[in-house]
């Protein structure tokens, strides 16, 4: 990760704890936009991609870092497909319904 960061706090791993349980859609999204972050960036170190743009998007810090990266890791090797149903979700076949 570069050492000039646009933020002003050091990225942390859990994430911003919430006031309460992640909200199904803002982990939909933050599991959807960090595929589709590092499937556009196609980066050599893929760990270090994610934990810089978990750190630089502001709602996807409300989200652990560690449950994106678990949700990521399941997804199926081929074919279009979008993480749905929340912490406990999985994926889908075909396209997120909102980017």
């Amino acid at each position: 990760m570069p050492q000039d960061r646009p933020f002003l706090t050091d990225p942390n791993p859990d994430g911003v704890a919430p006031a309460g349980a992640v909200p199904a859609a803002l982990f939909d999204l933050a599991v959807n936009r960090a595929w589709a972050a590092l499937r556009g960036l196609r980066p050599a170190q893929p760990g270090a991609a994610l934990a810089a743009w978990h750190a630089r998007t502001r709602f996807a810090r409300r989200v652990p870092l560690a449950a994106v990266q678990a949700a990521l890791a399941a997804r199926p090797a081929e074919g279009e497909w979008h993480w749905a149903g929340g912490e406990q979700g999985t994926w889908v076949p075909g396209r997120a319904p909102f980017p």
